[in-house]
């Protein structure tokens, strides 16, 4: 596992909740022009469902009911495991608050106990699926910075990198998304009061 300093020294700093400076995928062209093969394979492997074995005849069911298999890396195989730690629990968690049989499709790992901790927060405390969401992201980036360990120069900050900018790509869907249904309700509203006589329709053109 070789350093990366040049390219990591040359990264612009990421914040949760900005807008991403560049797109995932472009990041991830750069990185497997730098990285040595055996290390920009592993990107490919780098994304925020846990990657493991499908369900069902046809392939169907939770991404996450099995591990995933070894990557080979220790951050990606943490990281699937956390992430598959959080969707098991948050399954069991809504399920029991919708007072639901078979929340999960296997029993919710105890660890890593920040996950499970999330999980509860997000299906408990939060009524809006948005804000919801948001605080599962926000645990997630707080994961990542934990798993990515000390050692800025290594591949584990960029694949850190990569899923972080993911998650900046998720949160900026959101707001666009928000925002398309804030003005949906609007537009309806104001529509209802026209043809209710409420307002006038204003001067045809």
């Amino acid at each position: 596992m070789g350093s990366y300093y040049y390219l990591a020294s040359q990264l612009p700093y990421l914040i949760y909740g900005q807008t991403p400076p560049m797109s995932s995928s472009a990041f991830k062209d750069l990185a497997k022009s730098l990285l040595n093969p055996s290390d920009a394979v592993l990107l490919e492997l780098c994304g925020l469902d846990p990657a493991g074995k499908k369900e069902g005849p046809d392939g169907e069911g939770p991404a996450y009911a099995d591990n995933a298999p070894s990557s080979g890396c220790g951050f990606i195989d943490h990281w699937r495991e956390w992430e598959r730690t959080l969707r098991l629990n948050l399954a069991r968690y809504r399920a029991q608050r919708l007072k639901r049989e078979g929340g999960a499709p296997v029993e919710p790992p105890i660890h890593p106990a920040d996950a499970v901790a999330a999980a509860l927060k997000a299906a408990v405390a939060v009524e809006s699926p948005l804000e919801a969401e948001l605080v599962l992201d926000k645990a997630r980036w707080d994961a990542i910075e934990y798993l990515q360990g000390i050692n800025y120069f290594d591949r584990n900050t960029i694949y850190a990198y990569l899923l972080k900018l993911l998650l900046l790509e998720r949160r900026a869907a959101f707001q666009v998304e928000e925002g398309f249904l804030e003005y949906k309700s609007l537009y309806a509203s104001i529509l209802d009061r026209v043809q209710s006589g409420a307002e006038p329709a204003g001067e045809p053109k």
